[in-house]
């Protein structure tokens, strides 16, 4: 039987300042016995450790400590849609793509296969960084909402919509960690709470936001993610809330957090996110008092300054040791969640190995979530799907032809397919496909390469005009000053079209874009987003009809910013999204075309009259009437017709993705949940259903819906 961490030697110098009778524990320590209660394991942990320990422990750098055999567990690694490491691992869409899917039980099967390959390389101990720097916390997911369609973020985020997003982050967290009862897999770090939803100034930027809204919008998702998916961690983001830093706001990390919602995990703060407090709010100049009020507020992991500057808080009275003790006890109780402490042999995920790392059968997985992102936008006179019985020559056009964008937090690239190389594959030897860029993502249009492009369009049978975005355009740090194609593809799109009407056009972005030209003349459009290393094989498939797109938007695609409020503004009934924007969007929020047709019939809600702490359960049947096997997305929203205080137009409460054969109909249950109902009273503190009538609205988007009931809601 192997010792409990042989890898950790016990002559190792100590490298950690200790007290006069400080001394190794021995093997008889509670916190090394498996079988002990775990809070025993925690007490007893923190019993036998220095302050300076204490301090170094809550700094995620440093959790090793060969003294007290704590192993380098802690430390933090991305897994947005890939593991961050050194080798290639599998890369997935991004998570807005995702998103586009409405497919819980896929983002459940990608997280659960980005852990599958974090735990194979941490059991490997690939490349000796990963195992040290790189531990077993993943900052991961982001649930932050878009609901300003600038921010440069929408990439990593589940789009609008609290009601899709607390469904998807939900899941995204329980494949990430696991189904153990007793270990977690990786630990899961929500992020970035609260009200993360802008790059200009975000290191000292408040957010204004009402208290209404505060709760009803901006934390729905935050509570569902956190009563559902139970995260291990959870990071607070750089900004303010009405004046007040994320890291030291005590409404949010401890009254709201583990008051309300029973969180208990740890909170960390964002990469120096302690430090900015100083530099970036101007909350004190004095860091060791940055340290304490985020510790005292619930902020309990830091990188450095906790480190640094924990003793001396300490010393000063600016804060207790128990307070110290309080923050330590979450972080361990999770390092001892994840088998830091135990025999590799009693810890399930210990036995993964790294030949799954982008194995064949994540490889698959990556094609079928790229395939279930996609978006039909538009098919005019049902120009898609392709048939390549007709076609000899196809010109594969545009900046992101040979390789779009693939978007942020991933590791090392793997092979990936591109739209050529898809194209290529599918249509083989007897069908001429040629390429020419047109220009580039973000450059001034050439009149050399335009001329190139056009000359190609002309003289073959199909153009694919592959267009997008990329990190200079869109990203963390940078938000989006328009809507409209970046760089000259706007010029390269127009003059394409005209060169050959028989053009698809294929988008490779991340935040909506302003499409009212290509809606009006492209005879096809695909929103195949930043894809995955499968992204030009899911493409192929859904031009020739080997795969019949389902994806619906995520969020609402707007014809200008002249739409949109100010970015400043937090108040999303000033206009923003689909719940409360009054106009007409290009493309609204849910749509989505496919290859078939859809019927919705029979509307049944259960219950005329509900009490406001019941459930409704809404049945409609849908029939696929067209003659191609297909997925459709059925989407419930509901509106309150009468009310105190301004409602939305429509809000998503609940949607169910669906395959149907030619023909075939299915009865989907939706469910309605109290909280879909409530408002938040400000005078009472807390969510109400106030009496009244609710419409119940059933379609597939949320400006195409085919049936409509009612129910009141009952006075309590």
């Amino acid at each position: 039987m192997k010792k409990i961490f042989l890898f950790l030697s016990l002559t190792m110098a100590v490298s950690f300042t200790m007290r006069a009778d400080d001394t190794a524990p021995d093997a008889s320590s509670v916190y090394l016995d498996p079988s002990a209660p775990l809070d025993d394991r925690v007490k007893d942990l923190i019993s036998k450790m220095t302050l300076q320990e204490k301090a170094d422990e809550l700094c995620h750098f440093m959790s090793q400590n060969d003294r007290l055999h704590i192993p380098p567990w802690g430390g933090w690694n991305q897994g947005l849609h890939g593991v961050w490491s050194k080798e290639p691992t599998t890369l997935f869409p991004v998570s807005i793509a995702l998103a586009a899917s409405w497919d819980p039980d896929l983002v459940h099967d990608e997280a659960d296969a980005i852990s599958d390959e974090a735990r194979g390389l941490y059991n490997a101990g690939a490349d000796g960084v990963h195992k040290v720097k790189f531990g077993l916390v993943y900052r991961c997911p982001v649930i932050n909402i878009s609901r300003d369609p600038r921010w440069g973020r929408i990439q990593e985020c589940y789009g609008e919509d609290p009601c899709l997003t607390g469904r998807l982050g939900t899941a995204y967290i329980k494949g990430l960690q696991g189904d153990d009862p007793k270990y977690l897999k990786v630990a899961a770090t929500l992020k970035h709470y609260a009200i993360n939803n802008q790059e200009k100034d975000r290191l000292s930027l408040s957010a204004t936001v009402p208290e209404r809204m505060f709760y009803e919008y901006w934390l729905a998702h935050w509570r569902e993610c956190v009563m559902e998916g139970h995260p291990a961690s959870l990071m607070a983001a750089y900004n303010a809330i009405n004046g007040t830093p994320c890291a030291v706001n005590k409404l949010l990390l401890t009254d709201i957090l583990r008051g309300q919602w029973g969180f208990d995990g740890f909170v960390v703060s964002d990469l120096d996110g302690i430090k900015h407090l100083v530099d970036g709010h101007h909350l004190t100049d004095k860091p060791e008092e940055a340290v304490a009020q985020a510790l005292l507020a619930g902020c309990d992991y830091d990188d450095i300054e906790y480190s640094k500057y924990i003793p001396t808080a300490v010393q000063q009275g600016l804060i207790t040791e128990d307070v110290v003790n309080t923050a330590l006890s979450r972080v361990l109780r999770v390092a001892f969640r994840l088998g830091a402490f135990d025999p590799a042999d009693q810890v399930p995920f210990s036995k993964i190995p790294a030949t799954v790392v982008n194995s064949e059968e994540h490889r698959q997985l990556a094609l079928k979530a790229e395939q279930e992102a996609i978006v039909l936008l538009a098919n005019k006179q049902n120009f898609l799907p392709l048939d390549k019985s007709n076609l000899k020559s196809v010109a594969v056009i545009g900046p992101a032809a040979e390789q779009p964008e693939y978007g942020s937090y991933y590791g090392a690239k793997p092979k990936t397919v591109g739209p050529l190389e898809g194209l290529q594959d599918k249509l083989g030897s007897g069908v001429t496909v040629q390429y020419a860029k047109g220009c580039g993502i973000v450059d001034k249009a050439d009149p050399a390469l335009i001329a190139q492009a056009v000359d190609l369009a002309k003289s073959s049978d199909l153009v694919v005009l592959c267009l997008g975005s990329n990190a200079k355009v869109e990203a963390e740090t940078r938000d989006r000053s328009n809507l409209e194609l970046p760089g000259a593809q706007e010029q390269l799109l127009e003059a394409v079209v005209q060169a050959n009407p028989k053009t698809v056009l294929v988008l490779f972005n991340a935040g909506p874009l302003s499409l009212d030209w290509a809606s009006q003349n492209a005879p096809a459009i695909l929103e195949a987003w930043y894809p995955g290393e499968e992204g030009g094989n899911a493409l192929a498939d859904v031009l020739f009809g080997d795969y019949n797109p389902g994806g619906k938007l995520p969020y609402t695609a707007y014809e200008s910013l002249e739409q949109v409020p100010p970015q400043t503004e937090y108040d999303i009934t000033k206009g923003f999204t689909y719940m409360y924007y009054p106009g007409k969007p290009t493309f609204p929020f849910g749509f989505g075309l496919s290859y078939t047709n859809f019927t919705y019939s029979n509307l049944k809600i259960s219950s005329a009259s509900i009490a406001p702490d019941q459930n409704q359960t809404v049945a409609v049947d849908v029939q696929n009437s067209g003659r191609i096997a297909g997925d459709e997305i059925v989407q419930l929203y509901i509106h309150q017709e009468k009310c105190s205080v301004p409602q939305p137009i429509e809000k998503l409460a609940d949607f169910q993705r669906i395959h149907l054969g030619p023909g075939e109909t299915k009865t989907v249950n939706l469910t309605i949940k109290p909280i879909s109902l409530s408002i938040y009273d400000v005078n009472r503190k807390a969510f109400v259903v106030e009496p009244g009538t609710f419409d119940v609205l059933v379609g597939s988007s949320s400006q195409d819906i085919r049936q409509q009931g009612h129910f009141e809601s009952a006075s309590p």
